[in-house]
């Protein structure tokens, strides 16, 4: 008798081992897809000074949002129903239709590297949040990697003769703030249709929002595009908007709050290397020293953020959740 219950113990630690290995890998392997979405949003920069017609922010944005979210209807023939009407609306609003707009705000009135800066505050916003709406007790050690992420993104990008205005600086922390409601929202509403059929409504409701927007500051669309220009609104559209908002909002789904949002730190790190890589910019020594504490900061967010590990109750395997 002894001899079968320490054959069962031995037997159930060692399913017990192989269950957590596994459900770290598929945890270690969401974050990866998860981080693929900023790391794309990090090449709108290039996209945009390369591609597209100068001057169209906003219209970029609507390019971006509604015909990407139409489609992503039209695949999934879903509908939102009951409370999801007005859920899309507000979630759609916060992370696309109200930050976009709080962007353009802050690139046309901050120099890059401080609204930067200043979006790089999200994560402190997604703790506080996180911690009210959605009972997450904070770590010191996650407020110290947010900490280390605002520093590094300044070294990244900061500039000694940088200038600061009162509006772009409340559009700037704006941004960050509608985007962070966003993300804790996003986990707080669970939203009962396949993801693809949730992320199209929020992009066209965000498209919809900033559409006359867009009309009322910039005017009418130009009446013609380049090769270029359909290539590089094509782009965003598909990659920078359908595809990388379906894999944050798959990210959203299955891991904590903050540590999705660390994730967004990789934007400026992947826009400062592609302007050293594609447009010949030059990277300093103490640039290259705030990407790698931004690297670090986010590296070490995913591992002490323990309690968002337990919460993030990781389907087993990870590619089984529903699209």
């Amino acid at each position: 008798m002894v001899d079968v219950i320490r054959h069962n113990g031995s037997l159930a630690n060692s399913l017990a081992v192989r269950y957590f290995t596994l459900v770290l890998s598929n945890r270690i392997a969401v974050i990866a897809v998860t981080a693929l979405a900023p790391a794309v949003w990090g090449t709108t920069y290039l996209v945009t000074t390369e591609l597209l017609p100068p001057g169209r922010p906003l219209l970029a944005g609507v390019i971006r949002a509604l015909p990407a979210g139409l489609l992503l209807v039209a695949l999934t023939r879903r509908l939102p129903t009951g409370v999801w009407w007005w859920r899309a609306l507000v979630l759609g609003t916060l992370n696309i239709g109200a930050f976009f707009a709080l962007l353009f705000v802050a690139a046309y009135r901050l120099p890059g590297g401080v609204a930067a800066t200043l979006g790089a505050l999200q994560p402190f916003v997604v703790i506080g949040l996180a911690a009210g709406l959605l009972g997450e007790r904070p770590s010191p050690r996650t407020t110290l990697a947010a900490a280390a992420g605002v520093a590094g993104v300044s070294l990244l990008v900061l500039r000694a003769d940088a200038r600061l205005d009162g509006i772009g600086v409340a559009a700037a922390i704006g941004g960050a703030v509608v985007m962070a409601t966003g993300v804790v929202l996003s986990k707080r509403w669970p939203s009962p249709a396949p993801l693809l059929a949730t992320t199209g409504w929020q992009l066209v409701a965000g498209g919809i929002v900033l559409l006359p927007v867009a009309l009322v500051v910039e005017g009418t669309p130009p009446t013609t595009l380049s090769v270029a220009n359909l290539a590089g609104y094509g782009y965003l559209a598909v990659i920078g908007c359908a595809l990388a908002y379906v894999l944050w909002f798959r990210g959203i789904r299955v891991l904590s709050p903050t540590n999705v949002t660390f994730l967004g730190l990789l934007s400026p790190v992947v826009a400062t290397a592609m302007g050293w890589l594609v447009l010949d910019q030059k990277l300093t020594l103490v640039q290259a020293c705030g990407g790698a504490v931004t690297l670090a900061a986010v590296v070490a967010a995913q591992v002490w953020n323990r309690q968002g590990a337990r919460r993030a109750r990781i389907p087993v395997p990870a590619a089984s959740t529903t699209v």
